[in-house]
């Protein structure tokens, strides 16, 4: 019997609800400060075939696209005849997950009446499986921690006590990461029961009719939306800090009949540093610069997904390939929505944002770490800050938001409970954004130090310290960040640096850029802005000629 169309939409927003409770199990039972504070996962419900039917609002870009592919891997590695109830897998695999060691990644098939029905999958990031505990050192992905291929952590229902043990020994926070992989295999069986339930609920013995109608619906959603736009190409690049040199990346952006295609030739190839890009990580970010740009109403699946063509040459720093280091993907990852934006605006003016702050300000802190002995006393902790996001051509960049990667920024009352570390200084930076018409959205200040009379190392793998976010349309750019100690030594190179007792370190995040004229911007928001703290008098009289 034909399920209803009525039916069909009913079924397609429950099983939204579905992952949605199974992003919610994950944040709440997490340990890594970074999952359970800021959200750093995702979360998703796939038909029998490993097509992605529904993610979880809760999570983040680079985890969920990327999720899209992986569960097709994990079937490729053990076909689903071979599957039964109870089985779970694992991986880590940079290049067949989201891009680096530190999340991992689980599908679980789901059964209903003995039958294959789907799959859950989630994914999280683990703050620590082993390697060199320094996101900017490493040099091949082996140096970055414990590497596991897609392997059963489940099997019939029966827990990988022999995986798990090795897990538990290739961390320096075992009762951490062997909690989260817990975490992250139950929220799964949630997912499946709350799936199982559905099904029994509409009396369905397969997904099959419902996902293809969500998944032909929504791919004709977004071709119907590339009609209405633009044919032609536009081509752009973005100069970013890199570590010993600067490194560019070049996209060229095409709007065509069959979709989007985009094309990152001419982009700076591999480096030996840790920020080369495995191409899922690539693929998801680039994805999502389209559909929040383009295809904001539709939901995210395979469907939708399709009509985007995303390329890059095998060897250059956006395809790393196996073994590159790859631990901080998210320093060139992050930044592409601001590539594909500087390309669209060339065709869609009116509706493309500045360039932002992009990159997460991940601030990290280990301590004391000085002896043997003092090793039973020693943490490791992260802190999620952000910066200002680009200006839209008819409204201000938000100020420090986690855009484009969707990660909240961290309350530094757990940072500090975790710690010995205390954060004295978290406040807005006025000025920080860029002039405009609209603003771009503001940086933060935020100091740092030890509470006893220790040494403790600061993490340092940020951007946009040396390149500035621009600003469009006549708008000015962001200002720079910045990280220095109140001794006056600057600490903006990328690695961990010791902060000495008595001393405070001093992040000063970086701010979007504006859109439009300065001289435009409307008195009623220059005097807002005054009256919140946002600019001071002097950037109101001499870039906004704005008379107190």
């Amino acid at each position: 019997m034909a399920i209803s169309l009525i039916d069909k939409q009913i079924m397609w927003n429950r099983l939204l609800a579905v992952v949605e409770e199974q992003a919610q199990v994950c944040q709440r039972t997490a340990f890594s400060t970074i999952v359970r504070e800021s959200g750093d996962l995702a979360a998703g419900v796939f038909d029998a075939r490993g097509r992605m039917l529904a993610q979880a609002v809760t999570g983040t870009p680079g985890h969920i696209n990327s999720m899209a592919l992986a569960v097709g891997h994990v079937i490729d590695a053990y076909p689903a005849h071979t599957m039964v109830e109870g089985d779970v897998f694992i991986h880590n695999d940079p290049w067949m997950g989201t891009g680096h060691l530190n999340d991992f990644s689980l599908t679980t098939p789901c059964f209903h009446n003995g039958k294959l029905i789907g799959f859950l999958a989630c994914n999280s990031h683990l703050m620590d499986i082993g390697g060199l505990n320094d996101w900017s050192s490493s040099t091949d992905v082996f140096m970055e921690g414990l590497y596991l291929p897609i392997l059963k952590i489940v099997n019939a229902g029966k827990v990988n006590d022999s995986l798990m043990a090795v897990i538990r020994a290739n961390t320096r926070q075992p009762v951490e990461t062997v909690g989260d992989v817990y975490s992250l295999i139950n929220c799964n069986a949630v997912g499946c029961a709350r799936l199982v339930d559905m099904m029994a609920e509409f009396d369905l013995s397969a997904l099959d009719e419902v996902a293809d109608h969500i998944i032909d619906t929504s791919e004709q959603a977004v071709l119907t939306k590339v009609r209405e736009l633009p044919r032609g190409t536009w081509a752009s690049e973005i100069t970013l800090d890199g570590m010993s040199e600067p490194v560019t990346l070049k996209a060229s952006l095409t709007i065509a009949d069959d979709g989007i295609h985009i094309d990152y030739a001419g982009s700076a190839p591999m480096t030996k540093h840790n920020f080369n890009v495995p191409m899922c990580y690539t693929l998801a970010y680039t994805s999502y610069a389209l559909g929040v740009s383009l295809f904001g109403a539709i939901p995210n699946n395979a469907g939708s997904l399709a009509p985007r063509f995303i390329t890059a040459p095998e060897g250059c720093v956006l395809n790393a390939v196996k073994p590159a280091a790859v631990v901080s993907r998210h320093l060139m990852g992050l930044m592409l929505p601001d590539l594909v934006f500087n390309c669209l605006r060339q065709a869609l003016p009116d509706r493309i944002p500045a360039e932002g702050a992009g990159v997460l300000w991940n601030m990290s802190a280990l301590g004391p770490w000085n002896s043997p002995a003092e090793f039973g006393k020693n943490f490791m902790v992260g802190l999620v800050t952000t910066g200002g996001m680009g200006a839209l051509p008819y409204r201000d960049g938000m100020s420090a938001t986690g855009f484009p990667s969707g990660v909240r920024g961290g309350p530094v009352e757990i940072f500090e409970s975790m710690s010995t570390v205390v954060v004295w200084r978290k406040e807005l930076k006025p000025d920080s954004g860029g002039a405009g018409k609209f603003r771009g959205g503001l940086g933060q200040v935020i100091e740092m130090a030890n509470t006893i009379p220790e040494t403790f190392l600061a993490g340092n793998a940020f951007e946009r310290i040396k390149f500035p976010a621009r600003g469009a349309n006549g708008g000015q750019d962001g200002t720079a960040g910045n990280v220095s100690l109140t001794s006056g030594e600057s600490l903006n190179k990328k690695g961990r640096h010791p902060v000495p007792a008595g001393t405070r370190a001093v992040f000063h995040l970086p701010g979007g850029g504006g859109s439009g004229d300065p001289k435009t911007r409307a008195p009623a928001l220059i005097k807002a802005d005054l009256e919140n703290g946002y600019i001071t008098p002097e950037a109101a009289r001499d870039t906004y000629n704005y008379t107190i």
